[in-house]
């Protein structure tokens, strides 16, 4: 049994994306698995996006995120959801992960070294993104840069690894069995909690 932390980072609270079709597909799949599930819907929190270094460093984290970050420090595993928008992750993702890795959390420092300690370590997670253009094209043309930098930049700088990532291109072009093959991915990943 894994603990699963599924973060809905679309920011359109609206349950009619494909994202969110798939997020339950991969709970249904994680609940056969007998693992255990809590979910984060970014767009539904209320939080103010940080502004300067010193509210990063010090100020105290939104009371909205306290419950998520308390979700994120059960968690095994983590899945973040989120549509492809100008190319990166839709900014009130960027603005949640932001908030939620603050020094502390995610980072701290141990003494005498000069690279921050990765206090998340010891967790796993999947990034699943949708996008208008075919995945391919995004992977192989534009090299995936903005999952990358997720997986880089955000989520192995705090220590979560390793990262896997699934790519679902031409959702806008609704083909009835192409939706269900990747929501069936989708469920068969979530009963593996990969």
């Amino acid at each position: 049994m894994t603990r699963i932390l599924l973060i809905q980072g679309h920011p359109d609270p609206a349950p009619t994306h494909f994202g969110h079709a798939l997020a339950h597909a991969y709970r249904d799949g994680a609940i056969e698995g007998g693992h255990e599930i809590r979910q984060i819907e970014v767009a539904a929190l209320d939080f103010p996006l940080l502004r300067t270094q010193q509210e990063w460093m010090n100020e105290p984290v939104p009371p909205a995120l306290r419950p998520a970050q308390q979700d994120i420090l059960w968690a095994e595993h983590l899945v973040l959801f989120f549509p492809l928008w100008l190319g990166d992750m839709p900014a009130l993702l960027k603005g949640f992960l932001e908030q939620v890795a603050r020094p502390g959390f995610a980072l701290g420092r141990a003494a005498g070294h000069d690279m921050p300690e990765k206090l998340l370590a010891g967790r796993s997670a999947r990034v699943v993104v949708t996008m208008g253009m075919p995945a391919l094209v995004y992977r192989y043309y534009f090299r995936a840069h903005s999952v990358k930098s997720l997986e880089r930049n955000i989520l192995g700088f705090v220590g979560i690894a390793p990262v896997h990532e699934t790519l679902i291109g031409q959702v806008d072009a609704p083909d009835a069995a192409r939706r269900e093959q990747h929501l069936a991915h989708l469920k068969r990943l979530g009963r593996r909690a990969n």
